[in-house]
């Protein structure tokens, strides 16, 4: 069985067998791309993963095993609803890692799964129930979870850090300028500028990818 350290779980809130996939996909994704503990804090992740299904928790788990968080400007959400997630590292190139089918088929058995489904909590669930699934995640072999393929010709355009901050008219409040819109000749912070709730999500990042 893989050494799992304990702390994850106290990082994460609560014992979930998608923080340990999470984390072993973010150790498989730094061995590949042949990086070490201080260089992997340079990886840029791209998590293909959305809001609002168990799957999310992985992204706890690949910020544990990569250092690559969301608080560094390392972490992204493409939001496309899909469990898999592409890491990039400068120089040493990308690769895309998603879980397989037939892994996901098989866990959605287990009786911690059922529970889920019927809207029970994490921590409501019984104890015994979450380890059995969370053992499962943990033995299973990386190949039979995990489809890994390099992603060619993938570039990413690091924005500039940027200092510059202007008030947004409506409501008062500094805003950094590439936040603003431009609304009437006046600079608005985006919550005041009603964009739509879609337009409001684009990221303010750019993807280059053929």
């Amino acid at each position: 069985m893989e050494k799992i350290p304990e702390w994850i779980f106290e990082f994460n809130g609560y014992r979930c067998p998608f923080l340990i996939i999470g984390y072993r996909m973010g150790k498989l994704a730094v061995e590949k791309l042949n990086l070490t503990k201080g260089n992997s804090y340079e990886m840029f992740v791209f998590s293909e993963l959305g809001i609002a299904h168990p799957q999310i928790k992985m992204i706890d788990g690949v910020q544990a095993a990569t250092g690559a968080t969301y608080g560094k400007g390392q972490l992204f959400r493409l939001n496309y609803g899909k469990p898999a997630i592409t890491f990039y590292f400068p120089d040493k190139g990308a690769i895309r890692i998603n879980i397989k089918n037939e892994f996901l088929d098989h866990i959605r058995k287990f009786e911690y799964m059922r529970y889920r489904k019927q809207g029970v909590k994490n921590t409501e669930i019984p104890a015994h129930l979450a380890d059995e699934i969370i053992n499962f995640a943990t033995e299973t072999p990386l190949d039979e979870i995990f489809n890994v393929k390099e992603v060619l010709d993938f570039k990413y355009e690091l924005l500039k850090t940027s200092f510059n901050k202007s008030k947004c008219v409506v409501c008062g409040e500094y805003t950094y300028e590439r936040y603003l819109r431009n609304r009437n000749g006046k600079l608005v912070c985006i919550p005041c500028s009603e964009y739509e709730k879609e337009e409001r999500n684009i990221s303010s990042f750019n993807i280059l990818k053929d």
